[in-house]
């Protein structure tokens, strides 16, 4: 990751890109509660767009965001305040969240903005963190935040944060998101969940191993998810990101999943996006030559 550079992009915004998890096992619960999982983490050029303007008086707060979290919960407020902790800097900032990622639908929005705000105040700020630090300091935000942090697809081990940086195919994806929230609290609770799956190895999931050990235990909770489900399989391979809500299929190509999603009913609602094995938070030198 060192020759890739977190950016801005033309207008200014940092972007945040969703993720997909391509394949999930649960291998058991840990002492602490938190399960052993294993799992791929693919990004999409589907993004929430962060604005970012510096202040001199060390406050931070949230201009814009999503109505439903209150900005001293919302996890931009946090990653900043952390960072501020962690490096004692005593600049603020005022910051706008243009929210495009949905809530609760398993694409690892909140935790992609948290990574975002990381990386913009560390460049914005001069706190010049390497990229290990701001990964651990993210892992005590959310277990999903390092991988974002480090902008790669990737194998991941432990709760999610044990990452190796893999390279994927990149399909267009057809993306359903059903009107609902999944609660991950809730599914990694159900007594209903598969535990304790054999481990597997990269090579298993590039041969095709690709189950995701939630999707029962979130169809049978979450109908209107179970009913978007129905209706992706019966077309595509359906597969569930996370613990949901959110549902994908991958596509041959862009013209195919445009496709695919004119025949989605219209009162759920859906995206077309490109796979990267390269977060688009990130350019190359290359890229940041040509935008200079």
């Amino acid at each position: 990751m060192a020759m890739w550079i977190p950016r801005p992009d033309a207008d200014g915004a940092w972007l945040a890109p969703a993720k997909l998890n391509l394949m999930l096992r649960v291998l058991g619960r840990r002492p602490d509660g938190y399960h052993r999982l294993q799992t791929v983490f693919q990004f999409v050029d589907r993004c929430d767009r962060l604005f970012f303007e510096p202040r001199t008086d060390g406050c931070v707060e949230r201009l814009d965001g999503p109505a439903e979290i209150p900005p001293e919960q919302d996890l931009v407020v946090r990653a900043a305040r952390a960072l501020q902790a962690e490096t004692g800097c005593d600049a603020g900032v005022s910051i706008r969240v243009d929210k495009r990622l949905p809530m609760g639908g398993g694409l690892g929005g909140g935790s992609s903005d948290a990574a975002t705000t990381l990386h913009a105040l560390n460049r914005l700020w001069g706190t010049a963190l390497a990229t290990d630090r701001l990964a651990e300091l993210g892992l005590r935000l959310g277990a999903d935040v390092p991988v974002f942090v480090r902008g790669e697809a990737a194998w991941g081990e432990g709760v999610g944060e044990s990452l190796e940086p893999v390279e994927l195919a990149t399909p267009w994806y057809l993306v359903l998101v059903p009107r609902c929230q999944v609660s991950t609290a809730a599914v990694f609770g159900d007594p209903g969940l598969t535990r304790g799956s054999a481990p597997i190895t990269l090579a298993d999931f590039l041969r095709g191993n690709a189950d995701n050990d939630c999707l029962a235990t979130v169809l049978a909770n979450y109908p209107v998810v179970a009913s978007a489900y129905r209706w992706l399989a019966e077309r595509a391979e359906a597969k569930l990101t996370g613990t949901g809500a959110c549902l994908f299929a991958a596509l041959p190509d862009r013209a195919a999943a445009e496709r695919l999603r004119g025949e989605v009913p219209p009162e759920l609602p859906a995206f077309v996006a490109r796979g990267r094995n390269r977060s688009p938070l990130f350019a190359s030198p290359r890229d940041e030559d040509a935008n200079s």
